[in-house]
């Protein structure tokens, strides 16, 4: 988070501003973190100062505004030249303690953030998850930022590795992304559209059809009623069909357009499909979606010497690795959607309705 965001968060929160789950996260946030707390104090007493000045400000023009008065009906003689001279002697400590405050503020801010840069694999085949060094934290949803904050102060110095997509396939909170975007992680957490961070376990994975299943578990995650969209279990889908994917190539939800152009993936692989669109790392585990609300795959790799050749395992490959999961969880019960409620209504209102089910997926 910037020193400028960060620094609208405290004053909303000062300001009464904040709702009441975010006024309880912050305090919570305040509770147990001194910087924090320390943070919000010299802030409230740097607005008081500031405050302050202004009504010292006031009172002497108002007292500005009377001498002139009485000058003007001739009832005292002309105040002598050295004005701003007495003004800023009056004035300067008042100045003095708010300049302070302000660079104190700042220092603190930014001794809070640190700045490292992504970088990329160049192999032939790429897969698209993220290696992260640190995630840009420039959004504007209150929540996300405690997040970012929270998560900065509790783990300083060690920021998510590994991201991709994922998206829900039962609205109880079990996801779908690819198994190489948390195969080398020892923590996973999800972050929705709107920026809070919710803790998931890896419950099933399956490099073979680089395919895992998380499960979202976290008290602040609220199951949604039923998802828009159904999952496509067929095994053939037809060139040409027009596609749509949301992920997160970057710190925001990001939606790309194309259509689909072979039937098999690299090298005639029946596993995955190929698709002509532009994908970046950190799509990795996205849906690939048609007109009709349908999910047809899951976005995974890209040819590296070729724009816009993108590869997904196809969707019928999550029910195979429903059925390994189920040899090992009997009791487990994931229901897949079974109607799609976005197929006949406009691409942005179907977006709008599917962007609350992907997630951004983060390796620690």
């Amino acid at each position: 988070m910037n020193d400028i965001r960060l620094l609208e968060m405290v004053e909303r929160y000062l300001q009464g501003e904040l709702s009441e789950e975010e006024k309880i996260l912050f305090q919570e946030l305040r509770r147990t973190h001194p910087d924090v707390d320390q943070l919000v104090v010299e802030h409230h007493f740097f607005i008081n100062q500031m405050e302050r000045f202004e009504q010292d400000k006031q009172y002497r023009s108002s007292l500005e505004d009377a001498h002139n008065k009485l000058v003007a009906e001739g009832k005292i003689k002309k105040f002598g030249g050295n004005k701003l001279i007495y003004l800023w002697n009056r004035s300067r400590k008042t100045i003095a303690v708010a300049a302070s405050i302000a660079g104190i503020t700042a220092l603190i801010i930014s001794g809070m953030i640190t700045s490292l840069t992504p970088k990329t694999d160049k192999a032939q085949i790429e897969n698209l998850g993220r290696k992260i060094d640190i995630l840009e934290k420039n959004q504007n949803h209150t929540r996300r930022e405690l997040t970012d904050v929270k998560n900065k102060i509790e783990i300083p110095g060690i920021p998510a590795k590994f991201g991709g997509t994922g998206f829900l396939i039962d609205a109880k909170g079990y996801l779908v992304t690819n198994a190489h975007v948390v195969s080398k992680a020892e923590k996973v957490t999800v972050q929705s559209k709107s920026g809070v961070e919710l803790s998931a376990v890896t419950i099933f994975s399956d490099d073979s059809l680089d395919i895992a299943i998380l499960k979202i578990g976290d008290s602040l995650y609220k199951p949604l009623n039923a998802l828009p969209y159904t999952i496509n279990k067929k095994s053939v889908v037809d060139l040409a069909e027009p596609i749509f994917t949301l992920g997160y190539p970057r710190e925001e939800i990001v939606y790309g357009e194309g259509y689909l152009s072979a039937k098999t993936g690299f090298n005639g692989d029946s596993l995955t499909c190929q698709i002509s669109i532009s994908a970046n790392p950190g799509n990795s585990g996205g849906p690939v979606i048609n007109k009709d609300g349908e999910i047809i795959g899951i976005l995974s790799t890209r040819q590296t010497s070729a724009e816009g050749v993108v590869f997904a395992i196809k969707s019928k490959n999550i029910y195979k690795a429903l059925d390994e999961l189920k040899k090992d969880s009997a009791n487990l019960h994931i229901k897949l959607p079974s109607t799609s409620t976005i197929k006949n209504i406009g691409r942005t209102q179907q977006v709008k309705k599917i962007e609350e089910c992907v997630f951004m997926v983060k390796g620690y």
